[in-house]
């Protein structure tokens, strides 16, 4: 079973908000690519919602996790690549209905958000990329 230690905080640095400073790990680590709101057709879900696309590319990236025999518990890091930061908190909300610890747990992986100019598509408002630890 890998072990997963999470730093929430550092000398002169405040807890960040929903996130672990760094995540240490032992373990196989699995480099997941970036997700977007494509539903198993190829389509775009949710197009001009971003709340939507978020809940779309998290679910694909949940059963990539699935797949791979991991699960949220086992993301160390999740990088988002978002065209419009001043709806930060959409992608927080959405986040945390997926990767919300219980009550007393570890914070949420380690993270970075980017703003983006434009994704792969002109349709696509974010993309979700992830590295997790993949159980033996």
């Amino acid at each position: 079973m890998p072990i997963l230690d999470r730093l929430n905080t550092a000398p002169g640095l405040p807890p960040g908000p929903g996130y672990a400073h760094a995540v240490t790990t032992t373990g196989k680590l699995a480099f997941v690519s970036g997700q977007v709101a494509t539903g198993a057709d190829g389509a775009v879900v949710g197009p001009g919602d971003l709340e939507a696309q978020t809940r779309q590319a998290m679910r694909n990236l949940e059963q990539i996790l699935t797949a791979l025999g991991s699960g949220w518990s086992d993301v160390v890091r999740l990088t988002w690549y978002l065209v419009d930061v001043s709806q930060v908190q959409v992608i927080r909300d959405v986040r945390d209905d997926f990767v919300r610890p219980a009550p007393g747990d570890q914070p949420n992986p380690a993270s970075s958000l980017v703003q983006v100019a434009a994704l792969v598509r002109p349709e696509f408002l974010v993309e979700v990329e992830a590295v997790a630890v993949v159980p033996d």
